[in-house]
């Protein structure tokens, strides 16, 4: 029998947490990732690092590069892995990209990790190693369209420990699957609100 692969792309701003949430959702449901900034070009890696934003034809031919490699990396299962899931840690910032994802990874769920220009520069401007500058962090916002009521995406306040963003993340996405066709909007603050995608 054919397995059923499906995507979790956690998306959002530089500094909102994907790469660290996308690894260690993956852990506790024993499930797959890769982070989509290992499969930048090097063109791209040296225009962020100098300060640019990327340009969307920067963007399309790494996003098919993600895309590939998630599909790659959902053939090879590990045998200590129990989920036949692969998680993302992709910016996705734009619904048009998100589009190319779900039309590349089908079935995709969108986790938006949602936070305040505050909090994310702060993290930012704490975070070493990164090719990323901080500076970058305005035109992201910019760039960013949140995902909307006819998106498949569960959206998850950052504003809290990183060990309590995990817990929802997880939680929200089981309550998705169990109420689809309808999927959850949450923040970490509040009560789950139940939203058909046909609204």
């Amino acid at each position: 029998m054919d397995r059923q692969i499906s995507y979790v792309v956690v998306m959002g701003v530089s500094g909102s947490g994907k790469t660290e949430i996308a690894r260690r959702v993956a852990k506790a449901t024993r499930s797959q990732w890769l982070d989509a900034d290992d499969h930048h070009p090097i063109e791209n890696v040296e225009h962020m690092r100098s300060g640019k934003p990327l340009t969307d034809d920067m963007r399309w031919p790494w996003l098919a590069a993600v895309a590939d490699a998630a599909r790659a990396q959902a053939d090879i299962r590990a045998s200590d892995l129990c989920s036949d899931t692969v998680f993302i840690a992709c910016s996705a910032l734009k619904q048009s990209y998100r589009d190319f994802l779900c039309r590349k990874l089908n079935p995709a769920t969108f986790v938006f990790l949602d936070g305040t220009r505050d909090v994310i520069q702060t993290r930012l401007e704490s975070r070493v190693g990164h090719f990323m500058p901080s500076a970058l962090l305005d035109s992201q916002l910019a760039v960013l369209e949140p995902p909307g009521p006819d998106e498949n995406c569960v959206t998850v306040s950052i504003d809290a420990p990183i060990d309590t963003v995990v817990a929802t993340v997880t939680e929200r996405l089981k309550a998705s699957e169990n109420s689809s066709p309808s999927f959850v909007k949450e923040n970490t603050a509040g009560k789950p609100v139940f939203q058909g995608e046909d609204t």
